[in-house]
């Protein structure tokens, strides 16, 4: 039986994390500035005391058994409740407004930047650092405590989150004006088969929601190129490489002044939602509430401007 988990300590379980990031006592033990023995006996004593394995070896390196994993979760939600801490102390001390960690995915880039220099202005002392990727590098990032909130259109299903709505999310069809497609009247999906499709990558946020459009409608789409990001797609149209499924909110600007035009579908625009999440169980300082709050109440006035949308 486990002597106790009660009676481990921070440096066993930072010798734990630095395991799993190195993956052997050698990067271990730099990680943590301690000696390899050191790092050894940190990690027998820890196994000790939860009373099973927690490292196998194996041809990769060594590797957290699943008991280990927990431990390794634990570690990280220990370390996320001392930062906060040290940031509610700053705050109690008054040095400083307070700082806030804001991660949102690539495509919500057209519009959190002016939603947080809004919020910046009511509260010019709060710090922001904001963190722009795809959906699974934000998703990890709630997942592992280092976001205090994300913006996003599809929560994480494996971690307990609160979610608030800040607005509609529309996706749609676009070609060049030059695209023998783009004068056409009122189109059905079928009617694209024969046209080449650019995208982005697979696993995207986007390219699941086109590939479900297309499967529900018996579809299957030519896809031409697969492209890592929405300006990429959006320069490859307007070039006239073929036509794209995207986020209305990326391509505001091109169809304004014309580069892109909206094909006119049946069925489209797709509508979701951008939503702002935060992790339940991420202990929220004033200064991240604030930001909840703005976001999802004002959130929605900072959406690019589309034209009118046909549904």
């Amino acid at each position: 039986m486990p002597a106790g988990l009660r009676d481990l300590t921070i440096r066993q379980l930072r010798s734990l994390a630095a395991l799993a990031a190195g993956g052997s006592i050698t990067a271990a033990a730099g990680r943590v500035n301690l000696t390899q023995p050191a790092v050894t006996q940190q990690l027998r004593n820890l196994q000790d005391l939860a009373g099973l394995p927690l490292v196998q070896r194996t041809t990769e390196g060594m590797r957290l058994t699943e008991a280990g994993r927990e431990l390794l979760a634990l570690s990280q939600r220990i370390e996320a409740s001392i930062a906060t801490c040290e940031l509610s102390l700053e705050a109690l001390a008054g040095r400083t407004g307070g700082k806030v960690s804001i991660g949102a995915v690539s495509t919500a880039k057209y519009f959190v930047p002016y939603a947080i220099a809004a919020f910046s202005k009511l509260y010019p002392k709060i710090d922001i650092k904001l963190a722009v990727g795809n959906r699974e590098t934000i998703r990890r990032a709630v997942h592992d405590y280092e976001m205090d909130i994300a913006i996003m259109g599809r929560p994480p299903s494996d971690v307990n989150v609160e979610v608030q709505l800040i607005g509609d999310h529309p996706h749609i069809l676009v070609a060049s004006g030059q695209h023998p497609v783009a004068s056409r009247d009122v189109l059905s999906l079928s009617d694209l088969s024969g046209e080449v499709f650019i995208t982005r990558e697979a696993g995207s946020g986007t390219r699941l929601l086109m590939e479900g459009l297309f499967e529900a409608n018996n579809l299957h789409p030519r896809i031409r190129m697969e492209m890592g990001s929405n300006e990429t797609v959006k320069q490859s149209v307007i070039a006239g490489l073929g036509i794209a499924f995207i986020s209305a909110h990326t391509v505001a600007s091109e169809l304004d002044d014309g580069r892109l035009v909206i094909l006119d579908i049946d069925g489209l625009p797709v509508v979701r939602q951008w939503f702002v999440v935060r992790r339940k169980d991420k202990i929220m300082l004033p200064p991240a509430q604030a930001v909840l709050d703005f976001m999802s109440t004002q959130g929605a006035r900072y959406l690019p401007k589309l034209p009118q949308l046909s549904r």
